[in-house]
């Protein structure tokens, strides 16, 4: 759904963009891509070479994600991670402040070696809420969402799903399933259902694969399933190359793929490109020996090729972890 524009949403998203260079160079904007990409394969160290090149330059989102894979890299706040995240926040990057506000709760306490800031968790929390709320009110979605993480109050939200944020609109899905809200299990059942249609036609892909599953589970139109799982695969998500992939080489036969091994051969093959970001190498290994022994080696060189063209004309793989981890 699209959202008016209003004075504060205006002004939310200027200081949500927040970049000192006006005009970032090739280089730089390169960089900022290519160590984004690789965080969201979990490929945490190539990344942080990257991303160091953008954050650098100056770029708040870049800071951001540098000091993210630092801190996911050691598994706690260090010096570093702390430093990227305060200059993102000083750019007034929400997402950065939160953080910062968050690390109350890091493991570095239970150590007794966190950094110093130049500011309290407290402080930094005031300092984002203070920037998000008015946009909030006034009707920005993702500054609504931002609400809910900064107050844990499930109106945000609901408001912020309502106002068509995809990730809110998942995130009520997975509540509603386990439980939150007061509804009969048929309707619970048929309010995930519809949370999981909304995310998915808002683009969201983890969204789009247990859309697919929910229909698959429902006995419904498998075509429309099929739909859900070639979006997610056309977005570099994962699981839905994943799927699409075993499903078109019947390996196994789900979802009535039409079976095609070349296909299957070339989807599960780009999966290779993970290994280290998510041990899934042992499942590609075992995959493509299955789909091979069942195909000529003409059909492999023809799904190489095939593998060829999907990455270049395709987003990169992604496992699209979320952007506040924990």
């Amino acid at each position: 759904m699209r959202q008016k524009l209003t004075l504060a949403t205006a002004i939310f998203s200027l200081l949500f963009s927040c970049q000192l260079l006006a005009k970032p160079t090739a280089e730089l904007t390169a960089a900022k891509q290519t160590g984004i990409a690789l965080y969201n394969q979990y490929k945490m160290v190539p990344a942080i070479q990257h991303l160091t090149i953008a954050a650098k330059g100056g770029d708040a989102e870049s800071q951001y994600y540098l000091a993210e894979s630092i801190r996911n890299t050691k598994r706690y706040m260090t010096e570093e991670a702390q430093h990227w995240y305060e200059e993102s926040a000083n750019q007034n990057n929400i997402y950065a402040m939160i953080q910062l506000g968050r690390s109350g709760d890091n493991l570095c306490i239970n150590m007794g070696n966190c950094p110093k800031s130049t500011k309290t968790p407290a402080q930094w929390l005031k300092g984002a809420l203070d920037l998000t709320k008015p946009a909030a009110e006034s009707g920005d979605p993702e500054a609504m969402y931002l609400m809910y993480e900064l107050t844990l109050k499930d109106e945000w939200l609901e408001k912020s799903a309502n106002s068509g944020h995809a990730l809110a609109q998942y995130w009520m899905a997975i509540g509603t399933r386990q439980g939150d809200g007061f509804l009969l299990p048929w309707k619970r059942h048929e309010a995930v259902g519809n949370w999981l249609k909304l995310s998915a036609e808002g683009g969201y892909p983890p969204a789009m694969m247990e859309y697919a599953a929910f229909i698959y589970e429902d006995q419904g139109d498998l075509a429309v399933a099929r739909h859900w799982i070639i979006e997610a695969a056309q977005k570099g998500y994962k699981s839905g190359i994943s799927s699409y992939g075993a499903y078109s080489a019947h390996s196994p036969s789900l979802y009535d793929f039409p079976l095609d091994r070349i296909k299957g051969y070339a989807l599960t093959s780009l999966l290779s490109e993970l290994d280290g970001g998510g041990d899934v190498q042992v499942y590609v290994n075992e995959t493509l020996s299955e789909i091979a022994e069942k195909m000529t080696s003409e059909e492999i060189s023809e799904a190489n090729e095939f593998a060829k063209n999907w990455k270049a004309t395709h987003p990169p793989l992604s496992f699209f972890p979320d952007k506040l981890s924990r």
